[in-house]
């Protein structure tokens, strides 16, 4: 493959090192890995527990540049493509008196500022659901940067963390209020592949 099997810390003059300057990886615009990334969401029910769930179908797009401020994050998730486990309370968590996915087709996330340095980073960003769009921020960890034996690429893995209240977005429940929290908290394990090298 003509690269380390494992290159976690950079490395190489491809590498547009993190040393404050922009991301530990090589520049240009990765894409998300969809078999190896998700999306994760937690809520309390009925104060005492909580219910968890994922979105099947996310896409992302990775751009690393010579500085941070060249750097973004864009996000897509297809609210339809939930799942708590459930299929009758999938369902009704599309429903109208819910998410409303027919009103509510996409959630999207644009990236305002990356900031962090090695492992921890940090992402601001809008996120819009429907019609609304707050400012949100994401605590994120650098999980490193390795050659895939699957496609002779290098994948870079990041897990970030962060949480919104679902009244921000006019996401009332009705009689579903009383039942669920309003604070969600969000969860993403995602890989982005290298950009592939020009005339490849």
């Amino acid at each position: 493959m003509g690269r380390d099997a494992d290159t976690r810390h950079g490395g190489g003059d491809r590498t547009a090192a993190g040393d404050g300057g922009t991301l530990p990886l090589p520049p240009g615009t990765w894409t998300l890995d969809h078999h190896h990334s998700s999306v994760g969401f937690e809520i309390r029910h009925l104060g005492i527990s909580k219910v968890r769930g994922r979105f099947g179908e996310v896409d992302a797009t990775l751009v690393v540049g010579r500085t941070l401020d060249d750097c973004s994050v864009t996000a897509t998730v297809a609210l339809g493509s939930v799942d708590t486990g459930n299929a009758d309370r999938d369902a009704h968590v599309r429903a109208p008196d819910m998410l409303d996915v027919e009103r509510r087709p996409e959630m999207t996330f644009r990236s305002s500022r990356l900031r962090g340095a090695g492992a921890e980073w940090a992402m601001d960003g809008t996120l819009t659901i429907g019609e609304v769009s707050r400012e949100v921020s994401f605590t994120a960890e650098f999980g490193g940067l390795v050659d895939s034996v699957l496609d002779d690429r290098r994948h870079c893995g990041f897990e970030a963390r962060g949480e919104i209240r679902r009244s921000d977005f006019g996401l009332g429940f009705g009689a579903g209020d009383a039942l669920l929290g309003d604070v969600v908290k969000v969860q993403l394990d995602v890989q982005f592949v290298e950009p592939e090298a020009p005339g490849a």
